[in-house]
């Protein structure tokens, strides 16, 4: 069953890292304040790399100036994560969340089977506005489309 607005966050671990990889909790991470999560469904894919993640880093001021946290999630592993930071130039206030074992976008219902195409379990596009742990705003991109995602589409959704 997919996540709804309305429905609180699951619980799953998630890795970041900072000299060594460390994992979190999902509630621990996302469950207090304003959090935007948005997922990606691999770090280093051309959509991935040339339009979602640079909208979130040009807007990053804008997410911060309504004291909102921005979360980039991928099906990767916190290595890749790190590394695909570190290529992009992501600022500091941006975090990249590895969800190497799809725990937590199967938990959301938002997983993508790519097995076909020889990626495995993925994470559809989506983005997520989450206050204290309850989804108030959840876009879920169709098939090859990049629109209710963006950052200009989340800031747009947090300031209705």
């Amino acid at each position: 069953m997919t996540i709804a607005v309305g429905d609180r966050i699951p619980e799953a671990t998630v890795a970041t890292f900072k000299d060594g990889i460390v994992t979190h909790s999902t509630l621990d991470l996302l469950g207090e304040g304003k959090v935007v999560v948005f997922a990606v469904p691999g770090a280093f894919t051309p959509t991935c790399s040339n339009k979602h993640l640079p909208g979130y880093i040009e807007h990053m001021a804008d997410f911060e100036s309504r004291d909102v946290k921005v979360f980039c999630l991928s099906v990767n592993d916190a290595f890749v994560m790190d590394a695909w930071g570190k290529d992009r130039g992501i600022p500091p206030k941006l975090h990249m969340l590895a969800d190497g074992n799809a725990a937590f976008v199967r938990a959301l219902g938002l997983e993508l089977d790519g097995t076909k195409n020889g990626m495995g379990i993925r994470a559809k596009r989506f983005a997520m506005y989450i206050v204290d742990g309850v989804v108030k705003v959840l876009n879920i991109e169709a098939p090859g489309e990049f629109r209710v995602s963006s950052a200009e589409a989340m800031l747009e959704a947090i300031d209705a």
